[in-house]
């Protein structure tokens, strides 16, 4: 039993947040989802003109977990560059992928915001200069998006389960916390969805 309870207090912190390795699972399993509904709204941009309700749909479910992952990610560099000792001990991420974060952070929220403001926030005059943007962004931000997701994808295979099995998940202190955060932001996304979509339509007939 003393070596399950000391493997239990290193992976533990002392405010039940699981500390370095829970911010890892967290993250790792936003990534994880991210990814699945990614390769969804990759789909529709083989059609847009027809999909574009999907579109716009599933690109404002993704948000929230977005917005979510960005906070993880955020959190864990602060808590380094600040000398918290476990996120000292964990060490940071490869030097090209600590590179490499800050510009996927900065391009995702511009194909965000531009696909946000082209579909309810922007004048109908506005739309042709920030739909160039969306789309270079876009391809920006796929480019970057695809080194940053092969360089994390061993890690996010092997973390992104473990708050969801019995045995792994008692490891580390709040698995079940970590996964209401995940389970709201995905909540949150499609209620934002659920509103935002029907402006589609009208951007569908300005966009033509």
């Amino acid at each position: 039993m003393a070596p399950r309870v000391a493997r239990h207090v290193r992976h533990s912190s002392s405010d039940g947040s699981g500390g370095p390795e829970g911010n890892a699972r967290l993250t790792s399993s936003i990534a994880a989802v991210l990814f699945v509904l990614l390769f969804l709204e990759g789909l529709t941009i083989l059609q847009i003109g027809r999909l574009i309700g999907p579109h716009v749909f599933i690109g404002v479910v993704l948000i929230p977990p977005i917005l979510l992952k960005i906070a993880t990610t955020s959190w864990r560099f602060v808590k380094y560059y600040r000398g918290a000792p476990d996120y000292r001990r964990k060490g940071p991420p490869p030097p090209l992928l600590r590179l490499l974060g800050p510009l996927v952070i900065v391009l995702t929220v511009a194909v965000v915001a531009s696909g946000v403001a082209l579909v309810v926030g922007a004048p109908s005059s506005w739309h042709a200069r920030l739909l160039q943007v969306h789309q270079a962004t876009f391809l920006l931000w796929f480019l970057a998006t695809a080194v940053h997701v092969m360089g994390h994808l061993v890690e996010t295979a092997t973390l992104a389960p473990r708050d969801w099995f019995g045995r792994t998940r008692r490891q580390v202190r709040g698995a079940s916390i970590r996964q209401w955060v995940l389970a709201s932001s995905l909540a949150l996304g499609l209620v934002a969805a659920f509103w935002i979509t029907p402006y589609a339509a009208n951007w569908k007939v300005i966009s033509n």
